[in-house]
């Protein structure tokens, strides 16, 4: 499994970015086991939540055992604390980042696939928002997205105000990520919009897998988005399981959606060291 920092230049960022990826191109295999045809990886582009890092899905899940078992080219970037929106004043234009151009030179830099049904979006927490806007909004180019724990809070945003220390749950804070809080419910920032936008322009709408945990207080607000799939006839899958805003649950999940949801190609894991036990090691030797 060959895990690849990149420092890449961004464009829509106007800076130098980090950015990991996860390829299976060495991978192997034990004598007998079929060879995997030589072609393009089916992708996740994979977003971290906010306080977080593009090595949060390494170090809090088992994502490289899981894209190895699976054939599955997974794209890890940092995002700040952006909600992945575009901040043209500040030239920090996460949502260009990750719905174009991130895909564009990933694309040219390692063997990914370029069929939309092929390239898929996730996240957790605010990635799990980022994931939801920009899939729906680069719906051309995702086919499927996966959203655990999401931070629908558009709503929320509304009620916050500037007496308190902790900068997420400040006003302040939410008008510099989503701009006006009001208009913020009417523009693209919100999904449901960009449901609305893409049902009346009879565009394909990506495949949708919902996650949140029975104790993340997260949960009304993705139990009030499934109810508007629901009203707009738009299909998905929603799981609520045992746990809250937490690694054990986003580890749990995003296996569930990629072995059980995404169409992946389940191959199975290569050779690697949790195949060497103490008597394999003695090659046979008393």
């Amino acid at each position: 499994m060959a895990f690849i920092q990149v420092s890449m230049m961004a464009g829509t960022l106007g800076r130098t970015v980090p950015v990991y990826v996860i390829l299976p191109t060495d991978k192997m295999t034990f004598p007998g086991m079929p060879v995997r045809e030589e072609k393009p990886y089916k992708t996740l582009y994979l977003l971290h939540g906010i306080l977080g890092s593009c090595v949060d899905w390494v170090t809090g899940t088992r994502i490289q055992r899981f894209a190895e078992e699976n054939d599955l080219a997974v794209v890890m970037p940092s995002g700040d604390n952006s909600f992945y929106l575009d901040h043209p004043e500040s030239m920090n234009n996460y949502g260009e980042f990750i719905g174009r151009e991130l895909v564009e030179q990933t694309r040219k830099m390692f063997p990914l696939s370029r069929k939309r049904e092929d390239t898929f979006i996730g996240g957790l927490s605010m990635g799990g928002y980022g994931a939801l806007r920009n899939g729906l909004k680069y719906s051309d180019t995702f086919g499927s997205i996966v959203a655990l724990s999401s931070a629908l809070i558009l709503e929320d945003n509304l009620t916050k105000t500037n007496d308190t220390f902790m900068f997420l749950q400040r006003r302040d804070y939410s008008e510099a990520c989503f701009g006006d809080l009001e208009a913020a419910l009417t523009n693209d920032c919100n999904p449901e919009v960009l449901i609305r936008k893409l049902k009346a322009e009879r565009k394909e709408i990506p495949q949708i897998f919902l996650a949140c945990g029975e104790s993340d207080g997260l949960l009304p607000n993705n139990e009030k988005f499934a109810k508007f799939l629901d009203s707009e006839g738009v299909p998905y899958t929603f799981k609520i399981g045992p746990g809250a805003h937490e690694w054990d649950f986003w580890d749990t999940w995003i296996k569930y959606a990629i072995y059980e949801w995404l169409p992946v190609e389940k191959s199975g894991l290569g050779i690697n060291s949790g195949h060497i036990s103490k008597d394999e090691d003695q090659t046979g030797q008393d």
